[in-house]
């Protein structure tokens, strides 16, 4: 007994410091953001100054959100509508392909649903010069299209779907399609309610995705009225070296805040999506 609470003391010993080891810069990037003056920021920087502010003020996150000529607020709507978009076209498009795939009527079914997921050893980086040239070609560079397109079929979110679907008996669709129900009506109305946890898992994790894109968005778009925030933060860099710390980390500040509230409020559903993938797969 005695030496299972020396274990326990020791492993939450371990997990206070390591939360502390990734909350210290989180911690760190607010306090900067309230500071005024980046250079201060840059002379605290390594030491315990650099977690405490005398004069805090909201200046910075007024400044890149209504002064900045980087236009900052719309690229945070444009980042909201390209994962909007692409987090609901994901869910679409994968449900009914790993729909189609474990319960269509096509003989070849199998090495399509084996192509599909050959797919997905393939890095993004690897076809990214090709696909600049189609997307080019098709004169969708600087839209929306460009940066949602590439992403709505995922062979990982496929095969999610297809190993969901495939523990739903038989019977089900059998009987439906007895009583007159069509493929697609089945797929809506009984294999797509019985299945929020794959749903929620593909929009949580689609959505985390999209929001951190950045080369791709850096590729593909040159005009400030369709970039999103991840390449907008870059812009603070200035020229010749120089940092713009203060607004740059208000951005990062503004950029992570959507990802808290989105965990604070789906934390249980992510946490049961998650952990029920896992089990079936």
């Amino acid at each position: 007994m005695v030496q299972k609470k020396s274990a326990d003391v020791y492993f939450s010993t371990f997990l206070f410091l390591l939360a502390l080891i990734i909350i210290t810069p989180i911690f760190l990037m607010f306090i900067s953001a309230l500071k005024d003056d980046r250079y201060e920021i840059m002379k605290d920087m390594g030491s315990l100054k650099a977690f405490v502010v005398l004069h805090p003020t909201l200046h910075n996150f007024h400044e890149i959100l209504f002064e900045s000529v980087q236009d900052f607020a719309r690229s945070f709507i444009n980042s909201m509508i390209v994962l909007a978009t692409t987090v609901f076209l994901t869910a679409i498009v994968c449900s009914m392909t790993g729909y189609a795939l474990q319960r269509g009527k096509l003989k070849i079914r199998k090495f399509i649903f084996i192509a599909v997921l050959s797919l997905y050893i393939i890095p993004m980086e690897a076809i990214m010069l090709p696909l600049m040239y189609q997307v080019s070609s098709w004169k969708i560079t600087d839209t929306y299209i460009v940066q949602i397109l590439p992403f709505v079929a995922s062979p990982l979110y496929i095969y999610l779907f297809y190993n969901y679907f495939k523990e739903i008996p038989v019977s089900l669709s059998e009987n439906a399609e007895l009583e007159g129900a069509t493929f697609f009506q089945i797929f809506k109305d009984i294999y797509l309610p019985i299945n929020k946890a794959p749903i929620i898992t593909v929009c949580i994790l689609q959505g985390m995705d999209m929001w951190n894109q950045y080369l791709w968005p850096l590729l593909v778009t040159t005009e400030q009225k369709v970039r999103p925030m991840s390449v907008a933060i870059s812009s603070f860099t200035g020229t010749g070296g120089d940092i713009y710390w203060d607004q740059l980390m208000a951005a990062s500040v503004v950029m992570l805040l959507p990802v808290l509230v989105m965990f604070a409020i789906f934390q249980k559903q992510f946490i049961e999506s998650v952990g029920s993938t896992a089990v079936k797969g």
